[in-house]
């Protein structure tokens, strides 16, 4: 069970550093300072490289290497102490939270990161080559940046057909060069003498890249060649192709960052484990509503329910309104119950809503009871037949 009294700062903290407070201005205001850090630190270890401007500007280097090196080792030892606040660890005690956020990918690239910092300073020829590590900096805009977050995601959420296409790669590579292997090996056994030699040709040829160290000589070969360079075109397009339309998926399913904060936090999910938490934000979309305007209208067909991440909404009920705010839900009742919206809700104030469609609060209902208890409650609180 999670523990029942988190720290208050440390929450804080760790809503601060997860960015679960999507409206906040200072938590927008950290982040941007975080990543323009993170560009200027990146573009001064590029610069550096050059020698007339390391001789140059070596103290501005200096001081952007003291001063991003001391900031993101206290960033890395803040999101240390918070790790126990992290959804999936909740329940763990703290040093053993702590273990697992040490072993977090995420986690590694920010202590690849900061490692340059010290290594500076130690005048040891040796480890001048993992000053080079500095550029893993790049890698920390994946925290702050929703377009690599997406990225991030898309890919992983294809990684099965990215596989496949890795297969359809390997097998073609091994059909282009055996095909080869059979042709011109008595042409050219320098070149094409074995199938591992024929095998640097047709990863050079199905790539497109085409160097032209290595060429076919005969005219069966010419033939092999040809159909392999357009295989290469069909092959390179394939993973491009699913990646692009994950990412467009990604990019038009959130215009804001979903963290599992952001999820945990409101009250029906609270019982959900790590897995479920992870299955509840894939399915979620965002939406962004301005004030004033209508959410869900009555008589409407009822296709999604609602999550509020910020802002606040006004249930128009007969005779009163009732506002609602971040952590609160509604439109649970048409869904679950298959009919019209009964009520009309509107948007108070600028407010970001976390959608989840029917079929997915079906599935959710339906493997956690618990769940489907604490909305049945809500919703006879807020009037039963009355409720959206």
């Amino acid at each position: 069970m999670p523990r029942k009294h988190p720290l208050p700062a440390r929450r804080r903290l760790y809503e601060i550093l997860e960015r679960s407070s999507v409206n906040d201005p200072f938590v927008r205001a950290l982040h941007f300072f975080l990543m323009l850090l993170i560009v200027v630190n990146v573009t001064a270890v590029v610069l550096e490289s050059v020698p007339s401007l390391r001789d140059a500007y070596r103290p501005l280097f200096m001081v952007i290497e003291i001063v991003s090196g001391v900031i993101f080792t206290v960033e890395c030892a803040a999101r240390l102490w918070c790790a126990p606040e992290h959804t999936p660890w909740r329940h763990l005690p703290p040093w053993r939270a702590r273990l697992r956020w040490l072993v977090h990918p995420q986690s590694i690239v920010d202590f690849l990161a900061i490692v340059p910092f010290y290594l500076i300073f130690w005048d040891i020829g040796g480890l001048r080559a993992f000053l080079l590590l500095r550029l893993f900096r790049f890698f920390k805009l994946a925290r702050y940046s929703l377009g690599l977050t997406s990225l991030i995601d898309a890919i992983y959420s294809e990684r099965r057909a990215l596989v496949a296409s890795g297969v359809i790669l390997v097998g073609t590579v091994l059909l282009a060069a055996s095909a080869m292997n059979l042709v011109e090996r008595d042409v050219q056994p320098d070149k094409f003498g074995t199938i591992p030699d024929a095998m640097y040709w047709a990863i050079i040829t199905l790539t497109t890249v085409g160097y032209g160290d290595v060429i076919p000589a005969t005219p069966l070969g010419r033939v092999i060649a040809s159909i392999t360079a357009v295989a290469g075109l069909v092959m390179l397009a394939l993973p491009v192709g699913i990646i692009a339309s994950a990412f467009s998926r990604e990019i038009h399913r959130r215009d804001f960052v979903i963290t599992w904060s952001m999820v945990a936090r409101v009250p029906i999910f609270s019982d959900l484990d790590a897995g479920e938490i992870a299955s509840v934000m894939h399915s979620l979309r965002s939406q962004s509503c301005e004030a004033g305007e209508i959410v869900v209208r009555r008589g409407d067909e009822a296709h999604s329910m609602y999550l509020i991440a910020s802002g606040e909404v006004e249930v128009l009920l007969p005779g009163e309104t009732v506002r609602l705010g971040p952590g609160d839900f509604f439109g649970e009742a048409s869904v679950l119950r298959r009919r019209r919206r009964g009520v009309t809700v509107r948007a108070a104030t600028p407010c970001k809503l976390l959608v989840l469609d029917a079929e997915d609060l079906h599935r959710l209902i339906d493997s956690n009871p618990a769940m489907a208890s604490h909305i049945d409650e809500v919703s006879q609180s807020r009037g039963g037949d009355r409720a959206v």
